[in-house]
Parts: structure tokens; C-alpha cells; sequence
């Protein structure tokens, strides 16, 4: 993997001060920001929010009205950017084929633009599920199969850089879960992956950082704790107690400013600032005979993001 002159992991996009507008709308507005090269990177937001229109500029589909994006160290105007399009791939949120091609002939034809290799078209196929259906029209082809279809084109060429909008849409759980493997198979490898989702549940874990976007502007960036912290959420912790202990809890709670008790037929829960966790855990070891279970929940990425948007 690349590094720079100082030991850190190589910047492969560089976003400077862009703006992008459609009339009176501004699609993209000054947004700045750099991924490193071999980084899983996520942006969010609402619909509308601008996510697609950047990564549509970032691909050089779109130019900018204002602002630089260097993509591998070139600008996306520069007559070198054509080179640079070759290491990329990109899944599209709506994937559009011609129905009346089987899978392996849409993936050949893809190959084919590409200028790669097209005998890597069934193996890749396969690896995706598609096995079974690689002479099947794409006509016949149901939603998820035609999003494997759409994320087999995207690898074609072992791209060193992949943007994926919205890539599990149509999948069953057991798609999610094989792509979200070969995501971590590539991440592996070293490739730098821009994902944009809705599914915040599924990418929290699965992202170094990310970019959560809001009317064009990008108002939070940085790994899901840093957010986390900055918006200093309250943390859940939620424990089943011996009966009639909830009293003698609610007695020692006093003692920590910033938490507070709650008791419903599914458990008694505390919330409380994330600075008194660890003087809550310790008076809770403490009291090990009247908490027979304990299970502390952070923030959820959700949680995050509503607590940025609601702002």
C-alpha cells in the first residue's frame, strides 16, 4: 500500500472547496474532504443530501462549478484522469441493463469497454452468486440478482478503487452478508471502497470513517466513535435485577450526576454521560448479587446521525 513521505497511508481523493449546482439548487456546496488510499469510507445522508452528485464528479461524470478533485493525483479535467478511470469501478444506485443479454454477455460487453480481460467474466460471476444464472437473460434476472450482476461489473479489472452507491438494495440477508465478506475480502487487498448508504445499521462497523452529508454541505467527518463523542450522546446501559432491588439501585444512582433509571416490562435501563461510565460500572460490580445481567449499548450510528441532522 502507498505511503506518503511521513509513513501515512497515501491520500487517493482530494476534494478542495467543491460546489456543484443544478439552477437554483446547489447540489454540492464547498465540501472538502480527503480519503486515503486502502480506506473503507462512508457517506451518508437524506435523500437529496448531495451524496450521488459528488461521487458522480468524483468519477468525472460531472464536472465542478467550483473547487479541485484529484483522483490517484490527477485532476479529473486532466488528460491523464481516462488512465486513472481504468483502476476504478462503480455500482450505480439504479442498475440499468439490457434485458435481452444473458449475465455472462452483459459482463462481457462491460469487459469489453473496459478494455479487460473478458475471460475473467465467468469466475467473477460466480463469485458473486450468479453462478447459476450466467446464460439466463438479465430479462429474468430479479432485483438482487441484477445488484450481484451490477457489483460483478464494478470488479471488473480488479479496480483499485470502488465507489458503491447504495449496493445492497434488493439483496436478501444471506446477499448482505456475502457482500459485506467480500467487501472485507477486499479491504484486504488494500482497496479503497466510497460507500454511500441508507442502511446505517449495516455500515457501522464496516467503515474506517465517514462524511455525513446535509443540503450539499458536509457537517460531520470521522470515524463512527469521533462522532460519537462529539455529540457526547448519553450511553445505555441496560441490566435485569434481582426483584426488589430496583429502589436500592435508584438510592445509589444519586450519587452520579447524569444518570438516570428507567424500568419497563423488557428491563430496567440507565442512561447516563459518557463520563460517569466507568464510575457507574464500578458501583455496579459492586452490587453483583442484585444485577444478574448487564449489556451496555453505544450510540448506534442512527443515533448519530439523527443527532447531527436534528440539530
Amino acid at each position: 500500500m502507498p505511503t506518503g513521505d511521513n509513513g501515512l497511508t497515501a491520500t487517493i481523493i482530494d476534494v478542495r472547496g467543491v460546489t456543484r449546482r443544478f439552477g437554483e439548487i446547489c447540489a454540492v456546496d464547498d465540501v472538502t474532504l480527503a480519503v486515503r488510499e486502502g480506506e473503507v469510507f462512508g457517506l451518508i445522508g437524506h435523500n437529496g443530501a448531495g451524496k450521488s452528485t459528488l461521487i458522480r464528479m468524483l468519477l468525472g461524470l460531472l464536472p465542478p462549478d467550483r473547487g479541485d478533485i484529484r483522483v490517484a493525483g490527477e485532476p479529473i479535467s486532466g488528460k491523464r484522469f481516462r488512465e486513472v478511470r481504468r483502476i476504478i469501478g462503480y455500482l450505480p444506485e439504479n442498475v440499468v441493463f439490457y434485458d435481452n443479454l444473458s449475465g455472462l454477455e452483459t459482463l462481457r460487453f462491460f469487459a469489453e469497454l473496459k478494455g479487460t480481460d473478458a475471460r475473467g467474466c465467468r469466475p467473477l460471476l460466480e463469485k458473486v452468486g450468479l453462478g447459476h444464472a450466467i446464460h439466463r437473460s438479465v430479462r429474468g434476472y430479479s432485483k438482487g440478482m441484477r445488484q450481484r450482476l451490477g457489483f460483478a461489473q464494478a470488479l471488473l479489472g480488479e479496480p483499485r478503487l470502488l465507489f458503491l452507491d447504495e449496493p445492497t438494495t434488493g439483496l436478501d440477508p444471506a446477499g448482505i452478508r456475502e457482500f459485506y465478506d467480500m467487501l472485507g475480502e477486499l479491504r484486504q487487498r488494500g482497496i479503497t471502497v466510497i460507500l454511500s448508504s441508507h442502511h446505517l445499521a449495516e455500515i457501522q462497523e464496516r467503515v474506517d470513517r465517514l462524511a455525513l452529508m446535509r443540503l450539499g454541505r458536509i457537517q460531520a467527518m470521522g470515524t463512527v466513535q469521533e462522532l460519537r463523542e462529539r455529540l457526547d450522546l448519553p450511553l445505555r446501559i441496560q441490566m435485569h435485577l434481582r426483584p426488589g432491588t430496583e429502589e436500592q439501585l435508584r438510592r445509589l444512582l444519586a450519587q452520579l450526576p447524569g444518570c438516570t433509571l428507567r424500568t419497563d416490562h423488557t428491563g430496567t435501563e440507565i442512561r447516563c454521560d459518557r463520563t460517569q461510565k466507568m464510575p457507574l460500572l464500578a458501583l455496579l460490580t459492586t452490587h453483583t448479587g442484585d444485577v444478574t445481567d448487564i449489556y451496555i449499548r453505544e450510540p448506534s450510528l442512527e443515533d448519530v446521525f439523527l443527532g447531527y441532522t436534528d440539530a
